[in-house]
């Protein structure tokens, strides 16, 4: 299933992906996808209303907003430098346990909103990355069972103020968490979908120039193991999404000089078979 969400701010509402349509389903079926709908069996639910009711579910015209495609998570847990290139690039050594920061569940917005460019801002960066979405309740999990504890997969770009984040001392969430730098979607792709989640190609391109181009292979820690050893830290509730780091070919990373986004660039980026998105900077501004 290819679950997600449309509508402007405030007004999000379920939709379905079947057959190359985007349902509407919020008249009939009333859920949200948040953690109550997850933990209680809901996408199970949710196949069996549409096996009666697909037919009576409005299309979607073009043009309609998409919506962060979960509803309210606890949390955004990200992994850092889990791609051997990445972490070369970056001149960081690779580490050897996972490096777990955390993004503001307010950073979330559409996979196509705009994003802003923060106050004082010099260095916002880009960082597409595949996410996970947790399905029940999850603490000290054994990794043979993880998979088990995954509802479904996501695209992510972990948008990074590399000067909040390195050179303002503390923990990185201060270059993670700014306003619309964490956009999730188009879709939640139920596990089903995904022959093999870590064979799966994952881009981004900056005004057309392709700048990261990586698979899922190369992840340093896989699914299995980061929901493990996160879950033995703290308890991972429905909702929560894990992110799980980047490949190379960040700003931070160029050659012979780093370089970041400015207003009016175009950023794209695309997973295998989670779908893609497309996001415009623009100039923070003060509220009127």
């Amino acid at each position: 299933m290819k679950l997600f969400r449309h509508g402007q701010p405030g007004q999000e509402r379920p939709g379905i992906l079947i057959d190359e349509q985007h349902l509407d389903i919020s008249a009939g079926f009333k859920e949200d996808y948040d953690g109550n709908f997850f933990s209680s069996g809901g996408i199970g639910r949710l196949s069996d209303w549409l096996s009666t009711h697909k037919n009576q579910c409005p299309v979607l015209s073009e043009g309609f907003r998409f919506a962060a495609v979960i509803a309210s998570p606890s949390k955004i847990v990200c992994v850092g430098l889990n791609y051997t290139d990445h972490s070369k690039e970056t001149g960081t050594a690779l580490p050897k346990e996972p490096v777990l920061f955390f993004k503001s569940t307010t950073a979330i917005c559409g996979p196509n909103d705009d994003i802003i460019i923060p106050r004082e801002s010099k260095k916002t960066d880009w960082e597409v990355e595949l996410a996970f979405v947790i399905g029940k309740k999850a603490s000290y999990v054994k990794e043979k069972d993880a998979i088990d504890y995954v509802v479904g997969y996501i695209l992510h770009n972990d948008y990074s103020e590399r000067a909040f984040q390195m050179e303002r001392g503390g923990q990185w969430v201060k270059g993670k968490s700014c306003d619309t730098f964490a956009p999730i979607g188009p879709w939640l792709v139920t596990p089903d979908e995904i022959e093999d989640v870590h064979q799966l190609r994952l881009w981004l391109k900056l005004n057309g120039k392709t700048m990261q181009d990586g698979n899922t292979s190369n992840l340093v820690f896989k699914i299995p193991f980061l929901i493990h050893y996160i879950s033995s830290f703290m308890t991972l509730l429905p909702g929560d999404i894990i992110s799980t780091g980047t490949p190379a070919g960040v700003g931070l990373g160029q050659k012979p000089e780093p370089f970041y986004l400015k207003p009016g660039d175009l950023v794209e980026l695309g997973i295998d078979g989670l779908g893609s998105a497309s996001q415009h900077l623009v100039s923070y501004k003060d509220p009127i």
